[in-house]
C-alpha cells in the first residue's frame, strides 16, 4: 500500500474546517466528531459559530489520524497514546531546563553587569 504525504501545513495564524479538510485530507464532519471526542483538539470559535484552527490543531489532527488510519489505534487507544507522548514532551522540556547552578550563575553576572553599569554612569 502506498503512502501517501500530506502537503505541507501553509503558514496561517488560522485555518477553516474546509482548508483542514483539505490539508489533512479528514472529512469535515470526522473533524467535527475528533473535536468532540480529543479535547485536546480545540478550535477558536468566532461570533458566528465558525470554527477556526491554529496550526497546533492540523499537527495534533494529522497525529490523530495516524493514530487511527495507520497504526490501527482505537479512538481510547490514540486518546491514551497522545496523553503518553504528552508526558514524554513535557518531560523532554524539563531537561531542556538550565539547571539552578545555571540560573544562580546568570544572576550573578547580571548583578555585576548592573553594578558595572552604575559604576560607569
Amino acid at each position: 500500500m502506498e503512502k501517501k504525504s500530506t502537503p505541507p501545513i501553509p503558514e496561517k495564524l488560522y485555518y477553516k474546517i474546509g482548508e483542514v479538510s483539505q490539508i489533512t485530507g479528514v472529512e469535515p464532519y470526522v473533524l467535527r466528531y475528533w473535536e468532540s471526542e480529543f479535547k485536546i483538539i480545540s478550535p477558536v470559535r468566532t461570533n458566528s459559530k465558525q470554527r477556526l484552527y491554529r496550526k497546533r490543531d492540523l499537527e495534533l489532527i494529522l497525529e490523530v489520524k495516524k493514530l487511527l488510519y495507520q497504526e490501527k489505534f482505537t479512538i481510547a487507544g490514540a486518546k491514551k497514546r497522545l496523553q503518553e507522548l504528552k508526558g514524554l514532551r513535557e518531560k523532554q522540556l524539563k531537561l531542556d531546563l538550565p539547571d539552578k547552578k545555571y540560573q544562580e550563575g546568570l544572576l550573578r553576572v547580571k548583578k555585576d553587569l548592573q553594578d558595572l553599569r552604575g559604576l560607569l554612569s
